[in-house]
């Protein structure tokens, strides 16, 4: 708390408890994945193969603190309460809804949502540049051939 210059009082004023922040910042860090991963219906297909080149970049790997949580903090997500898992869920399902109208198929929608999120955590897990970027191209490769999204290849 003395390095962010609250003291204890003044976080409780705030929080009650800090299960309480926790689930606000997961709160917020859902709502902020979803506003920039959901795909505006306004643009027809594109928009997808835009947002998964993002999510599956070698900048999103290496820069967590400014991506998605789910990779980093999804076992602590698994455990929270059941009011930030909601708020989760939520934001999940906003995504899929929107990926899937893109997709034509609601359960593709989550799968390429678990393969997003499982190819960013392996990148994030090994030491070389060279694994992560294979990582990193082949599941952008796989999900361009499997949704015939060309800017994905």
């Amino acid at each position: 708390m003395a390095s962010v210059g609250l003291t204890g009082g003044a976080f409780y004023n705030h929080f009650p408890s800090k299960q309480a922040l926790f689930d606000a910042l997961i709160g917020e860090e859902a709502s902020n994945s979803a506003d920039l991963l959901a795909v505006d219906n306004g643009t027809p297909g594109g928009d997808l193969g835009k947002r998964l080149r993002s999510y599956l970049s070698t900048y999103h790997a290496l820069h967590p603190e400014s991506g998605c949580a789910l990779p980093t903090l999804g076992p602590e997500i698994a455990r929270a309460t059941p009011a930030a898992r909601n708020e989760v869920e939520k934001s999940l399902k906003r995504i899929q809804k929107s990926w899937s109208a893109h997709i034509d198929e609601p359960d593709a929608a989550w799968a390429v949502m678990a393969q997003c999120v499982g190819a960013l955590l392996l990148a994030r897990t090994v030491e070389s540049e060279r694994t992560r970027r294979e990582i990193l191209s082949s599941s952008r490769r796989f999900l361009g051939e499997a949704l015939g999204i060309d800017t994905l290849k």
